[in-house]
């Protein structure tokens, strides 16, 4: 019987692949490192390359450590996509190979083996290498440390990649894994060792999330390891220390409950530790505590410590950042790294538009953030009790003079910011003091202090509107809103940031108290529209487009010139439009720079309404021509001669269906000169869900404007819609589903009879998720519900007979939707049903009448007569007592609701 003969490498194999190994790792070297690569790709290809790479990894002693380094991660990136695939034997060698390298003399070959090994466990699982818990065992409890550390290090890697599989029954081991290695983890928090306390302890910080039943029975001694390393010379020991009370705060809060004296003590000293990355970590402790639901109470008598703790944080280290970038001159252009990665958010329809996270005016997570955001929180929690503690250290810091100090008055004007909602009951008295202290700052010679006033000031913007309605408010808001215009034509581009974005949050809240100023701000928005670099026009842009959302139709203002009355100027179109068209001509339309213009115009043309007309044609036509030269570049991006990218698609579909909704029924020319409807239908199929969505929405909004020029492919679009509601993945797409069931009653609406074909396979598919509501969104219910009423007003005969399967979760919808003309459409559905089929609510009556009651008023008086009607006829169909019945069933508020229809 012939036995296995053990692999070999040969030496020729060994020498090329240490050659290609060098070249490709020595920055000397001349030789062209793709083609290196290429090479050592086709010796991939070989069975035994993955072994000569373990083999270098392992016992090429007379190789440098680089070298045998750069075969070990060649060959963890191999087994990631050949491991299953090779055959046992030389999945066994490898493994043989590895295992004595556990203890290797050099660090950096211990930790690439750590990793291979790893990757190992990932792709064979436990059960396929027993011989490996052995030898961590063997390595674990010898005195040798660079055995400890290696294998320590290898099972590091495994519990940070796949914690689970120690956690499992393992064939052929009389106990699961984590058992026998977690006494040994929890020895070495005592280690004299550094690397050891630090591997240990992190590894078993893994395992809280899961809570292995090892773990749990051994809470106590862990909790005990945690305070004896609480003090820890590492600073990455004392980093991982907060790291664990954090995340058994958040998952397991009842273990450190009769810790927490002790708990905040250390806490609060560790916020100040000399390591920021050790002092960030321990101010994350105050989010999760508070997200774990504990008293607050408990917190109570440690405020007087904490707040000024927190503010001493808030202070700018002298090593961040952003004291480099406050430096930066508007003159200096931008690079493409200093260009944040923008997302367009899709059109949806419905009540939960997504909110945008404007509060965070640089993006570094750091101390001083952290720190603000905690401050934030607190303030949310005791409200002004904070008050006591904070303003005195607030106004010492405010009152410090001298250049030196301008960080400490930097931080106080950030921590007004931060408390500015939260303890607003307790400022209010004091408002028009701090915004009167707040306003010189705007001109302060330090750039970083002028960004911060901008962005507190925003935080009191709601409160600041809200005292226009006196003299003194509203000379106030005047100065606010100079203030920053001034700023937002700074030299500095920081600080040009901070104001546009601070202008942008106080357009929203002023809305249409911007109008008598609207000349004034459009000349300060496009003076920076002329200036700004590249990141920061994208913040100009939007700042155009929150103000045409907040003033609407004023944008169309005109004046008369001349004292002639037919000689009517458009005086804020002139100022607006001009240099905005100027960049929409300049810009290709291959440019990212268009995304935030299109979503500019987007909100121009809702604005303007029919005013937008005399731009929409260009407008139109070049939204048509990038969608098709998105769509072929899919296809074909030679021939486009553009690489394709979803969002030039999303964005434009968005901005067509702003145009639809800003001209009405003025887009049906439009349309009918071009092959939208076509393109739109491929749009409805496109493979990106945010494609779909975008597409659905604008289905929607061309079936109310203009539903002919969709009457072809009427059909089509019908069962499209209909897909996404009947789909496993709802729940991962119910954006598209939402705007799906809006357009397929949109369509209902005004194609009528010609929807009956796909009537009750849309039915079929909105009456599961009414029934399903708690798992859903409410815009889907909503939408779903309307949708229903709509399909059941056009086509009553086909719906009606099926309706005593959904009245009651299809009542409990429609009483949850604000008036409004569509919940009349469905209301009209509801009454349509009833006339067809009266017995068939008759079982719902109860619920019927609490979606009755759910009306405020309902406008439409042959809708309200419909449903008096409706009422009366179960009043006179239910005799002997059962219409009282019904009635006693009702809440009080719903009856004295229902009497206004004279039952």
């Amino acid at each position: 019987m012939a036995t296995s003969v053990a692999w070999q490498p040969q030496e020729q194999g060994f020498n090329e692949i240490c050659r290609l190994l060098e070249q490709q790792i020595s920055p000397s070297s001349t030789a062209d490192k793709s083609q290196i690569w290429q090479q050592l790709q086709q010796y991939s290809q070989f069975p035994d390359f993955n072994n000569y790479l373990a083999f270098i990894l392992a016992r090429a002693e007379g190789k440098s450590v680089e070298i045998r380094q750069a075969a070990g991660l060649l060959l963890k990136n191999n087994l990631r996509t050949a491991y299953k695939s090779m055959s046992p034997s030389n999945q066994q060698y490898i493994k043989s190979e590895l295992l004595p390298c556990l203890g290797a003399a050099d660090r950096h070959i211990r930790s690439t083996v750590g990793t291979i090994v790893s990757v190992v466990v990932q792709l064979g699982g436990i059960a396929g290498w027993l011989e490996l818990l052995q030898a961590l065992v063997t390595c674990l409890d010898s005195n040798d440390i660079n055995h400890m550390e290696g294998a320590m290090d290898a099972l590091s890697k495994i519990c940070e990649d796949i914690p689970q599989v120690l956690d499992s029954d393992v064939p052929g081991l009389a106990e699961r894994p984590i058992n026998i290695f977690l006494p040994r983890l929890l020895q070495f928090f005592q280690s004299p060792h550094t690397s050891l306390r630090k591997l240990s302890l992190g590894s078993v910080n893994q395992f809280i999330m899961l809570m292995p039943s090892a773990l749990f029975v051994s809470m106590d001694q862990y909790l005990q390891g945690l305070f004896l390393l609480s003090n820890d010379p590492s600073a990455e020991v004392r980093k991982l220390v907060c790291a664990a009370f954090n995340l058994l705060i958040e998952v397991r809060p009842s273990f450190l409950e009769p810790h927490l004296r002790n708990l905040f003590e250390y806490m609060l000293q560790v916020n100040k530790d000399t390591d920021d990355d050790v002092a960030l970590e321990a101010c994350e402790f105050w989010h999760s505590y508070f997200e774990a639901q504990l008293p607050h109470e408990n917190l109570k008598e440690f405020l007087p410590r904490l707040v000024p703790v927190l503010l001493s944080n808030m202070i700018y280290a002298d090593d961040d950042e952003s004291l480099v970038e406050a430096e930066e001159d508007e003159s200096l252009p931008d690079r493409d790294q200093d260009l944040k990665p923008r997302f367009h958010s899709s059109r949806l329809h419905g009540s939960e538009n997504p909110e945008d996270d404007d509060d965070d005016i640089v993006n570094v997570w750091n101390l001083r953030k952290c720190s603000a955001a905690a401050l934030d929180v607190l303030s949310n929690v005791f409200g002004d009790e904070i008050l006591p503690t904070l303003m005195p250290v607030i106004q010492a810091k405010l009152s410090a003079s001298g250049d030196e100090a301008w960080k400490d008055r930097e931080a106080a004007v950030l921590a007004l910011g931060a408390i500015a909602e939260g303890c607003i009951k307790g400022l209010y008295p004091h408002l028009s003091e701090i915004v009167a202290f707040l306003i010189p700052l705007l001109d302060d010679k330090f750039p970083l202090i002028r960004s911060i006033s901008c962005w507190t000031l925003s935080r009191f913007s709601k409160f600041i509107v809200q005292d226009i309605g006196h003299q003194n408010g509203r000379e106030q808001f005047e100065k606010v809103l100079m203030g920053l215009l001034k700023r937002i034509l700074d030299t500095n581009k920081r600080v040009q940031e901070a104001a546009c974005s601070a202008f942008a949050t106080l357009e929203e809240e002023a809305a249409e108290e911007l109008a008598p100023r609207l000349e004034i701000i459009l000349q300060h928005l496009m003076m920076a529209f002329g200036k700004y670099q590249r990141r920061n026009l994208r913040i100009v842009y939007d700042a155009i487009g929150t103000l045409a959302d907040a003033v609407g139709f004023e944008l169309n203002q005109k004046y008369v010139a001349n004292n002639y009355l037919d000689d009517m100027q458009p005086v804020y179109l002139d100022i607006l439009m001009p240099p905005l068209i100027a960049k929409w001509q300049l810009l290709p339309n291959s440019d990212k720079d268009l995304f935030p213009l299109l979503e500019c115009f987007t909100s121009i043309a809702q604005a303007l309404g029919a005013g937008f007309t005399q731009f929409a044609q260009p407008v139109f036509q070049r939204c048509i021509n990038i969608i098709q030269t998105q769509q072929l570049a899919k296809v074909d991006s030679v021939a486009a001669g553009a690489q394709y990218d979803k969002e030039f698609v999303v964005c434009c579909l968005d901005l067509l269906s702003g145009l639809a909704e800003g001209l009405g029924s003025g887009i049906e020319s439009l349309v009918a000169q071009s092959n939208l409807r076509d393109m739109l239908l491929q749009c409805c199929m496109d493979d990106a869900s945010d494609v779909r969505q975008s597409a659905f929405a604008l289905l929607g909004d061309l079936a109310r404007v203009c539903p002919v020029h969709l009457q072809a492919r009427l059909s089509d679009f019908l069962d499209i819609a209909a897909k996404q509601l009947n789909t496993p993945k709802l729940k991962e797409t119910v954006s598209v589903a939402n705007n799906a069931c809006w357009a397929i009653g949109e369509l209902a609406v005004k194609a009528r009879q010609e929807i009956s074909p796909i009537v009750m396979t849309v039915v079929l598919c909105l009456v599961p998720i009414l029934k399903h509501s708690e798992e859903l969104n409410k815009s889907l219910i909503e939408n779903s519900a309307i949708t229903l009423g709509r399909l059941a007003w056009v086509c009553p005969e086909l719906v009606s007979p099926h309706m005593e399967h959904f009245m009651q979760p299809w009542c409990i919808a429609l009483s949850m939707i604000r008036d409004d003309t569509e919940k009349e459409d469905a209301f009209r559905g509801l009454c349509a049903m009833v006339k067809a089929n009266p017995s068939g609510a008759l079982s719902s009556l109860v619920f019927m009448c609490r979606a009755i009651a759910s009306w405020h008023e309902i406008r439409s008086e042959e809708l309200h007569n419909e449903v008096c009607q409706v009422l009366h006829g179960y009043k006179q169909m239910l005799r002997n007592g059962a219409w009282d019945q019904c009635m006693s069933a009702l809440e009080p508020p719903v009856k004295d609701k229902l009497s206004k229809y004279q039952v």
